[in-house]
């Protein structure tokens, strides 16, 4: 079982012809617990900050207007992922099992990544080339 899990959220997007990431959040999870309620806790707040409800406090009155059909909905698909129980147990068996593990959904413009690992699996990755150096 791994016991420690580093978490990130990025945002993608193009500036200048190159596709660019900025960071949105990082979080070194003691527990596969800890790990899953941050990733749909960080879901949830770009969802929210995405998709405001209408009654929102910090969104002035007028600035929200409904959208085509044709437009992807990221909040959507962030609120749906937080709410399947089914998805939130696959990734709790991937994390578990020492995969990384990444959620992503995108719009014209951005792509929004969830992404999971386990520290240990990190450490054995890296001492895995110096087990096949050659000795001279």
């Amino acid at each position: 079982m791994h016991d420690e899990f580093l978490c990130h959220v990025t945002g993608y997007g193009v500036c200048g012809g190159r596709r660019i990431g900025v960071p949105l959040g990082t979080y070194r999870a003691p527990t596969l617990a800890l790990a899953l309620w941050w990733l749909r806790d960080r879901a949830s707040w770009m969802a929210e900050r995405l998709d405001p409800g209408p009654h929102s406090t910090h969104v002035p009155a007028s600035a929200l207007v409904p959208v085509p059909q044709s437009v992807p909905d990221v909040p959507g698909i962030l609120r749906g992922w937080c709410a399947d129980l089914v998805q939130q147990e696959l990734v709790a068996d991937e994390l578990a099992a020492g995969r990384l593990v990444r959620i992503a959904a995108s719009d014209d413009t951005t792509e929004y990544e969830l992404l999971a690992e386990s520290v240990d699996a990190l450490r054995m990755q890296r001492t895995v080339p110096a087990l096949y150096l050659p000795v001279a």
